[in-house]
């Protein structure tokens, strides 16, 4: 299964993509959408849909999961980060695919097994479940939300069939 993690920001919005065969995960792509900061706000908005959305329709992911944002003191930067959002959650749904979103301490615990891990423990461990890959902060924690959503899809399974099978088979 074909998933797609994205880590959203105004300027820079990481995207990973992995496949997910069970518990075994593999790499497929991962970068980054920059939007140019000399635009209006709806000019860099629009960047990150078309930027996305290429991705998206180029990598064929059937899911998508993006990353809870945190509320930071600054009110105008949380609410700039906050359409980027939104903007990254319109993209792959748009395109039909499902989004789920998990808040940064379930994507740290699902990648690290601590949910208040640092970014470099995070960067770390993408590292080990996908060896070989050299990704650039944003891009590494975009990944993160891939891995996070395929332990999620791959526990949902296990419990469904769980659910379905007799209980002298289980």
């Amino acid at each position: 299964m074909r998933l797609i993690g994205l880590d959203p920001g105004l300027r820079i919005t990481g995207w990973g993509v992995i496949e997910s065969d069970g518990y075994r995960l593999r790499h497929v792509a991962h970068g980054v959408v920059k939007s140019d900061e000399k635009l209006s706000l709806a000019e860099r908005l629009d960047q990150l849909f078309v930027g996305i959305s290429a991705v998206i329709e180029a990598q064929q992911p059937v899911h998508a999961a993006v990353e809870e944002t945190f509320v930071n003191k600054n009110a105008s930067s949380t609410l700039k980060l906050g359409y980027a959002r939104g903007v990254v959650l319109l993209a792959p749904a748009r395109l039909g695919l499902p989004v789920s979103e998990y808040g940064a301490n379930q994507v740290k615990k699902a990648v690290v097994g601590v949910g208040h891990a640092d970014k470099t423990q995070v960067a770390m461990m993408v590292k080990r479940l996908l060896p070989g890959v050299s990704a650039t902060a944003d891009a590494a924690d975009a990944l993160a939300v891939a891995i996070c959503l395929a332990h999620f899809l791959g526990t949902q399974k296990a419990w469904s069939r769980e659910a379905v099978l007799p209980a002298g088979l289980r």
